[in-house]
């Protein structure tokens, strides 16, 4: 039995809360992952996982055997980082993930340039609006849009982000615009959908910095930042965006950014990335590099 392999193949066990979840990730047939696990389980003659039709929970041998294999599999990886090279030269596979969009318009031009820098390095760079989880994923460096909660993780801030609120010059050509975010009461609007909705757009009053929240109704509620943007360009009403989700549409004179004044603070863009001893000479390259050469070190570089 390879013990190491059976090892991992546990902890994704755990870290995806399913065998079937952790087969799909380790791309193995899940009776080949189910039986890895058990000759695991025979080998030290104790149960590490007690299986129901609902749920896997470890045992308390489990939990002592999960928390060894994992810093005996993060000791094995850095070894072997090591061997090749990564703490001495700037080199191997860097594998990042960024939300679609910001992706494609933000990362992928600075990724062409460090690839063109480093020829020794190469990058998987995973584009997706699910927030990846770093560890079990197996990601070396994730881009966040936002305020991040306390965590163990390491981050490098690359820039800031604006919020802002926008339309069709069409359709506020036929509306007086707000002057205010209270005028935006009287205003058709486009919400986003999102995993904890919320009925309000925040605001910052220009003199004194108060937050000013006001309540929407929206016409039109849509799932992605992109269709919210398409549906202001179409004059279904105001939308609330990231500047990078409005960019286009504002270069082209589709959309109009509004109440300006009142925009709240840039949210921070940040790189994070698990902090797990020496950190190989690839990541440190990259953060340095995004770091310096980002166009979102001091503002958003796309004029309103």
């Amino acid at each position: 039995m390879d013990r190491l392999e059976a090892m991992s193949m546990l902890l994704a066990v755990v870290e995806r809360g399913s065998l079937s979840s952790a087969a799909r990730t380790r791309q193995v047939p899940l009776a080949t992952l189910s039986r890895k696990i058990a000759d695991l389980e025979a080998s030290l003659g104790t149960r590490l996982l007690i299986r129901t039709t609902r749920k896997l929970t470890l045992t308390d041998a489990g939990v002592a055997y999960v928390a060894a294999a994992r810093r005996i599999l993060e000791q094995v990886e850095e070894a072997e980082r090591e061997a090749a090279g990564e703490f001495t030269t700037p080199k191997g596979e860097l594998v990042m993930t960024a939300p679609l969009m910001f992706g494609r318009l933000h990362v992928l031009p600075l990724v062409a340039e460090f690839l063109a820098a480093n020829p020794q390095i190469s990058i998987r760079l995973l584009l997706s609006d699910r927030n990846v989880d770093l560890v079990s994923d197996h990601v070396d460096l994730a881009l966040r849009i936002g305020k991040l909660p306390d965590s163990t993780m390491g981050a490098t801030q690359i820039g800031e982000m604006r919020t802002v609120t926008c339309a069709s010059p069409a359709l506020l050509a036929a509306h007086r615009g707000p002057q205010t975010p209270d005028d935006l009461r009287a205003f058709p609007c486009v919400t986003v959908d999102a995993p904890m909705p919320t009925q309000s757009w925040r605001f910052c009053h220009p003199g004194t910095g108060a937050a000013i929240d006001v309540t929407i109704q929206p016409r039109l509620t849509v799932t992605t930042p992109e269709a919210a943007a398409q549906a202001a360009i179409h004059q279904v009403g105001i939308a609330r965006l990231l500047h990078y989700q409005a960019a286009e549409g504002v270069r082209q004179g589709a959309l109009q950014i509004l109440l300006q004044d009142y925009e709240p603070v840039p949210a921070p863009v940040h790189l994070l990335h698990v902090l797990r001893g020496q950190m190989p000479l690839k990541l440190r390259s990259f953060l340095d590099f995004a770091a310096w050469t980002s166009p979102l070190k001091h503002r958003t570089p796309i004029p309103a």
